[in-house]
Formats: structure tokens, C-alpha cells, sequence
């Protein structure tokens, strides 16, 4: 009997499970699992499982445990997604074409190490716009991005999503929450089309058109809208909400309650950039940073002017925390946030908690990015997150930002 490889289903959403199953094998056979995908910059990105076939010469990664010496071990159906690591070293899987699907390719060899003969393969197209699912330029007034609208008539809860440092336009995890019923806005802020080139000063004028244009479209179901924002993308949303009119509810991803790397205008208002002290950065390895102590404390006097003021705020939060984040203290930032918010009489924050998960908590299956190039430092910096840990986590968040958000923005059942 020849040995064959299944993965199901052929094409999926992106963060939906994965099922793969062999047939044929010897009884007890050894073999390895190779998965291995390329994203759009050329890198190639791969992981290994080490297994023994079933009795019948079967192998079921809902079934089989993974053995010591692959990328990881135990009882992992998904580990051959969230174990993938670039080839070249210091990368980041970045997903920026949401149209087109994702190959993964997966090969099965006889033995663990080395290699033996190829026994079967099989590919996977995993999408970020599932079936229906809808994209939209936008380019009104000044606001520039795209709005991703889940099939069917609406109206849809509404979502602006904003991303970090890195400037241009991420649409992925827009895309994928379209996918979940959500009517959300991707948002570039800079370094994209006409807006500003770098960081340097941010008018919350801005957002707050862009407020203004999903609280007034029509398959946007008020009466007010959710902010979800990563790493700079969370002080922005931070900032929105203290200031801003029609926010429901909002999503920090390891956010900072102190404005970071830019200033920040609103009328009358100046937030300067929170300081940072240098000699708080280490290296713990050649041209390697970590930088998670740098920023100075904004609760301190000095540092207060680049405190946002969140007790302005009139929203739902949910901070969700890795408590391994190198990028800076965001547990510090989430239970600041959370005294200051109760000082001021307001409603308590949720706030998750993950141990041993980094600062780039993704969508699930994405890989751990542990090293990367940072734009404001100018170096590779550490991440911080241990790989299985950071991946559970990125499941678990991303079921809890769902029923959050469709808890406070009045719609019934969470994807």
C-alpha cells in the first residue's frame, strides 16, 4: 500500500485548525513531518515533527505525539504552524497581500534524523478573506486604508485596527476578523500613500476621522465602534479613547499607557513622547538589543505630561498582557492603567495575563517572532516569548478579543 499524506481541509482561514493525517506506513514506522511555507519577502520559514506511526501504520496528529528532537513535541495539531522559524536568522513573518492565499507545503520522510526517503506530500492554502468576506480601499478625506466587510446585508459591529511601528498598511488581522463578523478598518497612520513619511508628530484629527467615517457607514451598526490596537497601535487606541467620542470598547495587545515615539496633538492638547534611558538597554547577544527597560516610568513627576489620560475615558478595555513582552513592561502598563481608571470612578478593565508570551502576540498559527529588526532603535531586538506558551496564548486571546468585542458591540455569538 503506498503511503499517502492528507491535509484538510485543501483551503481555510488562516487561523482555523489543521488536520493531517498518513496512511500506509510500516507499523511503528519512524518518520518526520517537514512544513515549510515562503512569505512574500522570499523567506523561507520551515519546522520539523518527529513521529511513529499507529499500529495500522497510521499516523494522526490529533492522535500522535510529536517526539523529542523536532521543532516540538506532544500532542500538537497545530505545532507544525506556530513552530515555523525563518531560515534566515532576525525575520519576521509578515503577511501584507490578504488576497491571495498562503501555499504551506508539507512533506513526509521516512526516519527522524538524518532524512531518509520522501514518502508523500501535500499542500494547504490557508486565506486571510474566508468566502464572502469583502475588501475596500479607503480614501475619505484624509483616511487612508482598507475596510474589510463580512458577507451578507448587516449592519456589522465595527472595528478600527491598528498596528505598530512599522508604518504602511497590515490589513491581515482586519481581514481575519472580518472573517468573524466584524466591519473592520484597517488604518494606516504613516509612511503609506500621501499620509506622513515618518514619526515625528500624529494629529489625533486623524482617528478621529476615521471614527467619524466607520460611525457613519452604513453597514457599520452603531452606536459606537471598538478600537483594537498592538504596541504603538495600543497607545493610539489609548489616546482615541481618552479623547474621542463613539468608542464602545477597546483592545490593547501589549499597549503602553504612556504615548511612545511621537508626539501626539489634539486641539489644544500636546502629548510629547515618553524619554527614554539608553543605558537600560543590554545586549545578550553581538548587535542584538533588549530594550525592555528604556522607557521611563510616566507615573513619575517629570514624565507625566506623556501620561495618557485614560481616565477620560468612557469604554470598555481589554488589555491583553504577555507577561514576557521584551519591547517593554506592558503588565506595568495594563495595572496602571487599570488603578488609574478605577481612581476615577470608572468601570474596572479586564486585563489576560500570559506567562512566557512575547510582545508580538498574533493571530493563531502565526509563527513567534523572537528577533527582529525594530524601526525606531535601529537594531535586531529581542521579542521575548517561549514558542509554545506565546502560541497558546495567541489562540486563547484571540477567542477572548472576539466575545469581548461582540459582548460590547451588541452582537450575539462569538466566532
Amino acid at each position: 500500500m503506498a503511503v499517502s499524506l492528507q491535509v484538510s481541509p485543501g483551503r481555510c482561514v488562516y487561523d482555523e485548525p489543521l488536520a493531517v493525517r498518513a496512511e500506509g506506513l510500516e507499523p511503528g514506522q519512524a518518520v518526520t513531518l517537514h512544513t515549510q511555507l515562503t512569505d512574500e519577502g522570499g523567506e523561507t520559514f520551515s519546522s520539523r515533527g518527529r513521529y511513529r506511526a499507529g499500529s495500522r501504520g497510521e499516523l494522526d496528529l490529533t492522535q500522535s505525539p510529536a517526539l523529542e528532537g523536532g521543532s516540538y513535541t506532544g500532542l500538537e495539531p497545530e505545532g507544525p504552524l506556530w513552530a515555523l522559524e525563518p531560515r534566515t536568522p532576525h525575520r519576521r513573518f509578515l503577511r501584507k497581500d490578504v488576497q491571495s492565499p498562503q501555499r504551506v507545503d508539507f512533506s513526509l520522510y521516512r526516519d527522524h534524523e538524518p532524512l531518509g526517503k520522501l514518502l508523500a506530500t501535500a499542500t494547504q492554502d490557508r486565506t486571510f478573506m474566508g468566502e464572502g468576506v469583502s475588501r475596500h480601499p479607503v480614501r475619505e478625506g484624509r483616511v487612508r486604508g482598507s475596510l474589510f466587510l463580512p458577507p451578507g446585508v448587516g449592519p456589522f459591529p465595527g472595528i478600527i485596527e491598528i498596528q505598530g511601528t512599522g508604518g504602511g498598511l497590515l490589513e491581515y488581522k482586519a481581514s481575519l476578523l472580518a472573517n468573524k463578523g466584524f466591519a473592520t478598518l484597517a488604518l494606516a497612520y504613516y509612511n503609506y500613500e500621501d499620509l506622513p513619511k515618518e514619526m515625528k508628530v500624529f494629529n489625533l484629527e486623524y482617528f478621529e476621522e476615521a471614527v467619524n467615517y466607520m460611525l457613519q457607514h452604513p453597514k457599520v451598526k452603531g452606536p459606537g465602534i471598538g478600537l483594537m490596537g498592538h504596541s504603538k497601535g495600543g497607545d493610539l487606541v489609548a489616546s482615541m479613547a481618552s479623547f474621542l467620542k463613539g468608542i464602545t470598547a477597546a483592545v490593547l495587545v501589549n499597549g503602553s499607557i504612556a504615548n511612545v515615539g511621537a508626539a501626539l496633538k489634539y486641539k489644544d492638547v500636546l502629548l510629547p513622547p515618553i524619554g527614554v534611558d539608553v543605558k537600560k538597554m543590554i545586549y545578550p547577544e553581538k548587535g542584538v538589543a533588549d530594550i525592555t527597560n528604556i522607557l521611563v516610568n510616566p507615573l513619575e513627576e517629570g514624565n507625566r505630561k506623556s501620561l495618557i489620560p485614560i481616565w477620560k475615558a468612557d469604554c470598555k478595555f481589554l488589555f491583553v498582557v504577555g507577561q514576557d513582552d521584551r519591547n517593554w513592561r506592558s503588565e506595568f502598563h495594563a495595572q496602571t492603567a487599570c488603578s488609574l481608571l478605577v481612581e476615577a470612578r470608572k468601570e474596572k478593565p479586564e486585563i489576560v495575563l500570559y506567562p512566557e508570551t512575547g510582545h508580538y502576540i498574533e493571530a493563531p498559527n502565526f509563527p513567534l517572532c523572537k528577533i527582529s529588526m525594530h524601526k525606531l532603535v535601529g537594531l535586531p531586538v529581542v521579542w521575548g516569548g517561549q514558542t509554545r506558551p506565546h502560541a497558546m496564548a495567541q489562540v486563547d486571546s484571540w477567542k477572548k478579543i472576539q466575545i469581548f468585542f461582540n459582548k460590547h458591540l451588541n452582537q450575539k455569538n462569538a466566532g
